[in-house]
C-alpha cells in the first residue's frame, strides 16, 4: 500500500507541475505535452493508430502545407478558366465555377502536400527525375497516344464529340484543364488520401485506378446513345492501363512527370487539327 501511495503522490505532483508549466508558457511546454500524451494514452494498438491518425491530420493544417495548397489551388483555378470560358452550356457563371474550383482545390492540394511526402518519402515536385523514369514515361506516352489515335479515337470522336477539341484554342484549354483539375481529382488527391488510410502502395494504387474507371463507366452510361459493348470494353481497358501507368509515374517522378506524360498523350489531337 505504501508503494501505491508513493506512486499516487508522484503522479499528482507531476500533473500539478505540468499544469503550472502550461499556465506559465515555459520553455518545457513541448516536453510536458509529450509526457502527458504518453501517460494519457496506453500503448495499445488502437490508441497508437488513433495517435498516428491525429498526427497525420496535423500535417494537413500546417501553415506551410496550407500556403502551398492555396497557391496551387489558385494556379489550378486560373488554368481552368480557358476551358470554362469556352463552355457554352454551363449551368453557373464563370466566377462561381472558378471560386468552387479554388476552394475545392485547396482541400485536394492539401491532401497532396500533406501526405505525399510523408507516406511515399518523395517530394511532390521533382525537378530532375531519374533518366530511366523520364525515358519510360516518354516512350510509353507516345505508344499509348498512337494506340488511342489509331484504334479508339476514330470511333469515339463521333460518340463523344465534346471530348475532342475542334481547334487549337480548344485543345490548349482542354490540356490546361486536364493538367490542373483532372489529374488532381482523379490521381494526385485520391491516391495520397488513400496512402494515409492504408499506409501501403498496393491498395491505394488499385483503388485509385478503380475510382477513375468507375467515373468513366458512369459518364458513358449517361450518354444519350450507348457505346457498343466492344468499344466500351476497349475504352475501359485503356483507362485502367493508363491509370496504372500514371500512378507508377507519379510515384517515380511526382506531379511533373505525370504532367509530362499527359502532355505527350494529349498531343495526338494535334494530328487531327492539322488535317
Amino acid at each position: 500500500m505504501a508503494l501505491y501511495d508513493r506512486l499516487g503522490e508522484n503522479a499528482s505532483d507531476f500533473w500539478q507541475r505540468s499544469d503550472l508549466a502550461l499556465w506559465n508558457g515555459g520553455s518545457n511546454f513541448k516536453s510536458v505535452v509529450e509526457k502527458r500524451s504518453v501517460l494519457a494514452a496506453p500503448a495499445g494498438g488502437h490508441n497508437l493508430r488513433f495517435v498516428n491518425s491525429r498526427q497525420s491530420m496535423r500535417h494537413l493544417f500546417q501553415p506551410r502545407v496550407l500556403n502551398l495548397a492555396v497557391i496551387a489551388a489558385l494556379a489550378s483555378a486560373l488554368a481552368s478558366y480557358p476551358r470554362l470560358s469556352l463552355w457554352l452550356n454551363r449551368s453557373a457563371p464563370v466566377w462561381y465555377l472558378e471560386g468552387t474550383i479554388f476552394l475545392c482545390g485547396i482541400v485536394l492540394w492539401g491532401f497532396v502536400f500533406a501526405w505525399h511526402p510523408q507516406y511515399t518519402h518523395r517530394p511532390v515536385f521533382i525537378l530532375k527525375p531519374e533518366p530511366g523514369s523520364f525515358i519510360a514515361a516518354t516512350v510509353v506516352a507516345i505508344i499509348a497516344a498512337a494506340v488511342f489515335y489509331l484504334l479508339l479515337d476514330p470511333s469515339l470522336r463521333s460518340k463523344l464529340p465534346e471530348e475532342y477539341p475542334a481547334d487549337l484554342e480548344h485543345w490548349f484549354a482542354f490540356l490546361l484543364f486536364t493538367l490542373a483539375i483532372n489529374q488532381l481529382f482523379l490521381l494526385f488527391a485520391p491516391f495520397d488520401w488513400l496512402m494515409r488510410l492504408f499506409k501501403n502502395r498496393w491498395l491505394p494504387t488499385n483503388l485509385t485506378v478503380l475510382f477513375g474507371a468507375m467515373l468513366l463507366a458512369i459518364k458513358t452510361q449517361s450518354l444519350p446513345a450507348q457505346l457498343p459493348p466492344l468499344l466500351f470494353a476497349a475504352l475501359l481497358t485503356g483507362k485502367v492501363v493508363t491509370g496504372f501507368l500514371a500512378v507508377a509515374f507519379y510515384l517515380r517522378g511526382g506531379v511533373l512527370l505525370v504532367w509530362w506524360w499527359t502532355f505527350l498523350f494529349e498531343t495526338r489531337h494535334l494530328l487531327n487539327l492539322s488535317e
